[in-house]
């Protein structure tokens, strides 16, 4: 399993319903059924992704997340994650409204655009290529890039409880720096979210 994956299954209890947006080759969605026996669905776009689920046994719908969610009752799952698609999407806010709507927590992750090599690539007058954010300005898939802070404001401004969050360095670890100062020191970020409505829920 990819390293930027692991943390996420701390969030994940054994026998939870998951929704899995944007699961790529299925190997997160594989991996927690095997071993913590969760249940659901992943859902990808691209049909080469979706082959490589059915070929290791995990249930894929194909579909695009900037449609929406609105094949998915309300509060169907526990969790519905979305890792590392959230800047490629048209309107990541309402993609995350609808996360919250489906799953009674959503986890979240992505490249932060505050990071000081971002800042040092922008000072130089280029448009920044880091480990977090490896294609260059003209192939990218990136649309809505943003930063730790940024993201915290939208949480703030939609009343989306932060119930944890994992600030990482390229190494995909937690250090001082992450913790001093989380905007200019982390590269990859992870949200364990819930909608205001069921706040404390989950508990």
């Amino acid at each position: 399993m990819r390293a930027d994956l692991e943390p996420i299954v701390d969030w994940i209890k054994p026998g939870s319903r998951i929704l899995d947006l944007g699961c790529g080759d299925g190997m997160l969605l594989a991996h927690l059924r095997d071993a913590h026996g969760v249940r659901g669905y992943g859902m990808d776009i691209d049909p080469q992704n979706v082959a490589s689920c059915i070929a290791a046994g995990v249930n894929v719908i194909q579909g695009d997340i900037d449609e929406g969610l609105h094949d998915f009752e309300t509060a169907s799952f526990d969790h519905v994650l979305m890792t590392q698609a959230l800047q490629a999407l048209q309107r990541p806010d309402e993609a995350i409204a609808e996360i919250l709507r489906v799953g009674r927590t959503g986890i979240v992750t992505f490249p932060n655009f505050g990071h000081w090599r971002v800042r040092m690539a922008l000072l130089r007058g280029r448009m920044p290529v880091t480990p977090a954010l490896p294609s260059r300005w003209f192939d990218t898939p990136n649309i809505h890039l943003c930063t730790v802070s940024d993201f915290e404001a939208l949480c703030a401004q939609r009343r989306w409880k932060i119930l944890d969050r994992r600030l990482l360095n390229h190494a995909h670890r937690s250090g001082p720096a992450n913790r001093i100062a989380p905007n200019l020191f982390s590269e990859l970020a992870m949200y364990l979210l819930q909608a205001p409505a069921t706040a404390g829920a989950a508990d």
